[in-house]
């Protein structure tokens, strides 16, 4: 390691060496010599940002990610729903899937492998940017900050997601459209996923005896999120996700992911790794349909796990509502309190800053929520 130079300054192999981590500083020396400086240059300074949470690691700090098998998650044609005699049966699979699995698979869902094709070509080229230029500029003017890497509320290894990403807000209110490509490829695609979820929506609202009204009228565009991944290859794979456990806060995800394993679930207490189906879109259940539908529909943990040689994309369709909409069980007696989107966020960002993860739906529990107010009468 070399003398009297700040930790920040050190090549990614030398920062390695200094947190312990040898074997892993050789292997990403050897790979240095294999790869572009644009590459390298591209990524995130994962060490030089959290190199305290490696120093502190244990000594054996591999948080066991890799999953006991591989699965075929459920899969769903959607051309069956424009056959008069197949369009119930085909209903019904999406209603059961995501009742006893919370994920899905569908094919002949709507949205040309051009879009898809077109979108990974400008994604690919976006993250190839120098990661100065991507952390300070607007992503083609689009509302907020969207890019976003690593974990900035990490306090150990567990909490830390190694990954970069655009988080795109898609509101086109407040920043005039640009005739840009990258711009183009994100608003056609962000329509076809928003078209296809809504179909779904509708749905999945009709298999809970409800129309898809309500989720139609608070889930506009502006409300909507894209969200564009990379994992870059992460030369300690065994001590870091690529992303954390969760579940989604939303009501319905519409995922493409390339051909990298790497996504996994939860299911019967035991993580399973999902296998990549070419051609195919992920649907998962977000939290706010859970509660909506009373636990009907599984909002499901899952995570990716890193990979020590190759980089991953994807690209992920949010459905969200505006912050006012309130939550409301579907059944009685309800599982869950009432609640605003913007208030099950802001609990969540909080539980994240303050405990280092997400505790989600368990804090809106009814029965909670009422001892809460019962011991509350009870205080003189």
């Amino acid at each position: 390691m070399s003398e009297g130079r700040p930790f920040c300054e050190l090549k990614a192999a030398e920062r390695m060496e200094a947190l312990g981590v040898v074997s892993e500083a050789r292997e990403l020396s050897q790979s240095h010599a294999d790869r572009s400086v644009t590459m390298i240059d591209s990524n995130p300074p994962f060490f030089a940002a959290y190199g305290s949470l490696f120093h502190s690691r244990p000594a054996a700090g591999n948080h066991e990610a890799e999953a006991m098998e591989e699965c075929d998650l459920p899969l769903v044609d959607l051309s069956r729903l424009s056959d008069e005699l197949q369009a119930e049966q085909c209903k019904r699979e999406i209603v059961t899937a995501a009742s006893e699995w919370g994920f899905f698979q569908i094919v002949n869902h709507g949205i040309p492998n051009g879009v898809l094709e077109r979108l990974r070509e400008e994604q690919v080229r976006m993250f190839r940017q120098p990661f100065e230029k991507k952390a300070d500029e607007k992503f083609l003017g689009f509302l907020g900050d969207s890019y976003r890497w690593g974990a900035p509320t990490a306090t150990s290894l567990k909490q830390l997601s190694w990954l970069e990403a655009y988080h795109i807000r898609l509101s086109s209110a407040t920043y005039p459209a640009t005739t840009s490509t990258s711009r183009c490829v994100v608003e056609e695609l962000s329509s076809a996923m928003a078209q296809l979820a809504d179909r779904l929506t509708g749905i999945l609202a009709q298999g809970m005896g409800c129309d898809g009204s309500y989720i139609k009228e608070n889930c506009k565009r502006d409300t909507c999120y894209l969200r564009l991944n990379r994992y870059p290859p992460c030369p300690v794979a065994g001590e870091v996700f690529g992303l954390v456990p969760h579940t989604d806060s939303d009501f319905l995800t519409v995922l493409c992911q390339d051909n990298v394993i790497g996504l996994q679930l939860k299911k019967g207490g035991r993580w399973i790794a999902v296998r990549p189906n070419p051609g195919t879109l992920i649907i998962n259940v977000g939290d706010l349909f859970q509660a909506w539908s009373n636990g009907l529909y599984k909002s499901v943990e899952h995570r990716v796990v890193s990979n020590p040689h190759l980089e991953r994309f994807s690209v992920a369709y949010f459905v969200c509502p505006s912050q006012e909409t309130m939550i409301q069980s579907s059944a009685q007696p309800a599982i869950y309190s009432t609640f605003s989107f913007g208030e099950y966020r802001q609990q969540v960002q909080q539980d994240v800053t303050l405990l280092g993860y997400k505790v989600g739906l368990t804090r809106f529990l009814a029965s909670c929520r009422r001892n809460k107010h019962t011991n509350a009468q009870l205080l003189p």
